[in-house]
């Protein structure tokens, strides 16, 4: 099959490649609703052998790390959101990986350019594609499947369309799920085919406490098997802060995820100059939080002066390695423990620009905040108009025992002399003593 050529639905093709890269595409505009891809591992009966078998936004590894979702990037008018799938770890008792899409606020009719597409997660390569153009009032979509046969994976094309979202689909398949009743028990398939078969960066004053190792993350819930939420919460500018009481999160370890994309290279730039100019060729986003707990300690948890924070001790923060990817696997993390959020008073999340470009224009971000129990909160970060080179994310603020999450997504210009760890120490009023430092 041409890479350019779609596949006719119900058709299969093999797949050469022992590790894949699942795309899931479609043209945004006005009125289009938001889509999510996800992933179901079945077994010889057609259904999970548990929840775990389920891969979405709100549970992104599988247990066996042979299938993970990747998450949205944009590219001009186009969105996709991915999964990656390492067909040589999927364990044997596993038949088939569906690859789906479910709607939020929307029905696929209003999806236009919907379609799937398979590559080579080595090279790029294109080993399958279909384009699903027949879609109406459906609010997910199996749209193709990764199937063993004689020790061999192949990909059939399916655009199987179910009415009842990513809540029918779920079950349908084995998936139980912990959500309110809105929509009508788990349908039949809508009516369409069924499947065949830099200023210089500064680090704050030594800390009255050396920042200990890092620490290991906060137990997994109890083996009990518990229902899967499907809940997301989006923050906007019109609905910027959310409770993660209401969401469920009140304890355990929660991840918060920075990842990005260079939406275009500065063209007219290199022009003008004369010169090529690789601008976020080598990009360095530094994931940063300022800290004040309950008892009036406050500090900085950032790469620079290896300041990475603990999770057992104060400041109940932890931020992983460095990232220059991007990648949402991967990419910048920082994690909260949410065991002692009567110990915090209030958090403010940013990002700096280490090196790499002067600003954050013409980037394409998303900050993702997942506890382990409840609800994923995720946003995005409006276009930078202005010189900036540190954005606050989000600001956590304990209430009555509560934290609710606040989008920020504003962009800061540090005056001329001023680091950007001071710019946002200065506009959130923590107060703080600054000095140099690398990492």
């Amino acid at each position: 099959m041409g890479a350019d050529m779609t596949m006719p639905k119900g058709s299969n093709v093999p797949v050469p490649a022992p590790a894949v890269r699942v795309e899931l595409g479609w043209t945004s505009g006005a009125g289009v609703p938001d889509a999510d891809a996800s992933a179901l591992l079945l077994a010889s009966s057609g259904k999970v052998r548990s929840d775990d078998d389920f891969v979405f936004y709100n549970q992104a590894v599988h247990s066996s790390g042979a299938v993970r979702h990747e998450g949205k990037k944009t590219d001009g008018g186009r969105v996709s959101d991915a999964l990656v799938v390492d067909l040589a770890r999927v364990e044997p008792a596993i038949e088939t990986v569906v690859l789906a899409a479910s709607t939020d606020g929307g029905t696929f009719g209003q999806v236009p350019g919907l379609f799937i597409r398979v590559v080579d997660a080595a090279n790029g390569a294109e080993i399958a594609r279909y384009d699903s153009e027949d879609a109406t009032v459906e609010t997910a979509f199996v749209l193709g499947e990764l199937y063993r046969r004689q020790g061999a994976w192949k990909f059939r094309a399916v655009g199987q369309g179910y009415g009842s979202g990513l809540q029918g689909l779920a079950t349908d398949y084995g998936i139980s799920v912990d959500e309110p009743q809105q929509a009508p028990p788990p349908a039949a398939p809508a009516a369409v085919q069924s499947p065949v078969a830099p200023a210089a960066p500064v680090t704050p004053a030594a800390p009255a406490q050396a920042p200990p190792p890092p620490a290991q993350a906060p137990a997994a819930a109890p083996a009990a098997a518990q229902p899967v939420r499907l809940s997301k919460v989006t923050l906007t500018k019109e609905a910027p802060s959310v409770s993660l009481t209401k969401q469920g999160g009140t304890s355990g370890a929660m991840r918060v995820n920075l990842n990005w994309e260079v939406r275009k290279q500065f063209k007219g730039w290199a022009s003008k100059l004369g010169r090529a100019v690789a601008m976020h060729a080598d990009l360095d986003l530094d994931l940063c939080a300022l800290y004040e707990l309950a008892d009036g300690r406050k500090g900085v948890v950032q790469a620079l002066g290896n300041a990475f924070g603990a999770l057992d001790q104060p400041p109940y923060l932890l931020l992983d390695g460095d990232d220059r990817t991007g990648a949402v696997a991967s990419g910048e993390n920082l994690t909260v423990n949410l065991d002692h959020i009567k110990d915090f008073k209030r958090i403010v999340i940013f990002v700096t620009i280490y090196e790499g470009a002067r600003s954050f224009a013409d980037l394409n971000a998303t900050v993702t905040l997942q506890p382990q129990h409840g609800a994923s909160i995720d946003f995005s970060l409006d276009e930078c108009t202005v010189p900036s080179t540190v954005c606050a994310l989000a600001l956590l603020t304990n209430t009555n025992g509560d934290l609710f999450v606040q989008r920020e997504a504003r962009y800061l210009v540090p005056e001329r002399g001023v680091s950007p760890q001071r710019t946002i120490d200065y506009a959130y009023g923590w107060g703080m003593n600054w000095t140099p430092g690398r990492k």
